[in-house]
């Protein structure tokens, strides 16, 4: 009985764990939700923002490290920055970026 609750605990931490967010810094492009990470690189900016004033894309944030595609949600902050390489701070829960800052890469 005992070791069924202390792995009934141990579940229980892990999984509040997962749901806190995870602080910090990646480089990266932005991009639009049509295109996602195909849309990667400098020369898609014209691109991208006409994917978003036009039909109705969201910028995305694509990370260097894994490709991996995230919402963001300070669109009015990334607006400038489409098709730039940026290093972006802030959180990250699940597949969505909770931007605090954003500036062109090093």
């Amino acid at each position: 009985m005992r070791t069924k609750f202390l792995a009934g605990l141990v579940l229980v931490l892990c999984a509040a764990a997962l749901t806190f967010a995870a602080d910090g810094s990646w480089t990266g492009y932005i991009s639009d939700s049509m295109c996602g990470a195909k849309g990667a690189n400098e020369k898609h900016a014209d691109c991208a923002a006409k994917c978003v004033k036009e039909h109705g894309a969201s910028y995305v944030f694509v990370n260097d490290a894994d490709k991996k595609v995230y919402a963001i949600d300070a669109q009015d902050k990334v607006a400038a920055h489409a098709g730039h390489h940026v290093t972006v701070k802030g959180s990250v829960e699940g597949d969505n970026l909770k931007l605090t800052s954003i500036e062109m890469a090093k």
